[in-house]
């Protein structure tokens, strides 16, 4: 039975408290779905990756939030694989099978410290209903006036499905709050097993986000790996999308981190960023 290790790093930062925090276990093979879910609740981040083993190079990986198993994690992906990188001394690709398919992470070093970029699976775009729309609107005290006309509301997949809603005004977008049960209650009834992706347009290639994620004591994510890959696929599929961009997120729950989106013209979005221990 391979050792348990439990971690906790800080990602889309080079601060510990900074970023989006995350739990990763190492050596999570035994482990059971109950045990699995219980030690990601007594971490009590946003989510906790389990690696549940090794063959021929790809690392099986679960994700669990405090309350239930997500099919994705970009921030946890990428504290894993730099867990992963200070732990075996090796930086260069490693890739993870999750839930959605297999996702390719490469391992650098910069002038921060280890960074680590991953591809996420082929997004989907789709529209988002209407009555959805509506009724997030509604929750946060947001009128359809107040939205981008030039960047319409859309359901963006690149491993989860989140809402992508973009407000015109900075004021606006600050200072919207919203009620997390009801907020809960309308993403467990619609399906979305992660966030509500909130943005405003800072400029051609950079954006503000709050993401909307209410589980447990949090109410909004730090910082959404897998909503920038949904943002830059979003981007993409409404053309004229910036080949990088960077998005700001987490200074409105007092974890700022940044998040670096890079958009290919096909196939999946690469999101990357640096991560760092959180020691004690």
């Amino acid at each position: 039975m391979a050792e348990l290790d439990i971690l906790r790093y800080a990602a889309f930062t080079t601060e510990p408290d900074g970023g989006n925090p995350a739990g990763v276990v190492l050596g999570a093979e035994s482990l059971s779905d109950a045990e699995m879910q219980r030690i990601a609740a007594e971490i009590d981040y946003a989510e906790t990756a389990f690696v549940t083993g090794e063959e021929g190079g790809v690392f099986g990986i679960r994700y669990f939030s405090p309350i239930a198993e997500v099919p994705f994690c970009g921030h946890a992906t990428i504290a894993t694989a730099i867990a992963l990188a200070e732990r075996d001394g090796a930086l260069g690709p490693v890739v993870f099978r999750t839930a959605v398919g297999l996702v390719e992470i490469v391992r650098s070093r910069d002038v921060s410290g280890l960074r680590a970029a991953f591809t996420s699976i082929e997004p989907v775009v789709a529209e988002l209903p209407g009555a959805d729309l509506d009724a997030i609107l509604s929750l946060l005290g947001v009128p359809h006036a107040a939205l981008d006309p030039e960047l319409p509301p859309r359901l963006s997949n690149a491993g989860n499905p989140h809402p992508v809603v973009v407000i015109a005004d900075r004021a606006v977008f600050d200072a919207f709050a919203f009620d997390p049960d009801a907020v809960r209650a309308l993403m467990d009834e619609r399906g979305w097993p992660a966030t509500i992706t909130v943005l405003h347009r800072l400029g051609p290639e950079r954006f503000a986000a709050r993401n909307l994620f209410p589980v447990g004591r949090i109410t909004e994510d730090p910082a959404t790996g897998s909503a920038a890959a949904a943002v830059g696929a979003y981007l993409r599929d409404l053309g004229g999308a910036p080949a990088r961009m960077v998005i700001e997120q987490g200074e409105h729950v007092g974890r700022p981190g940044v998040l670096t989106v890079d958009i290919p013209a096909r196939g999946g979005v690469i999101v990357s960023g640096n991560a760092v221990p959180i020691r004690g």
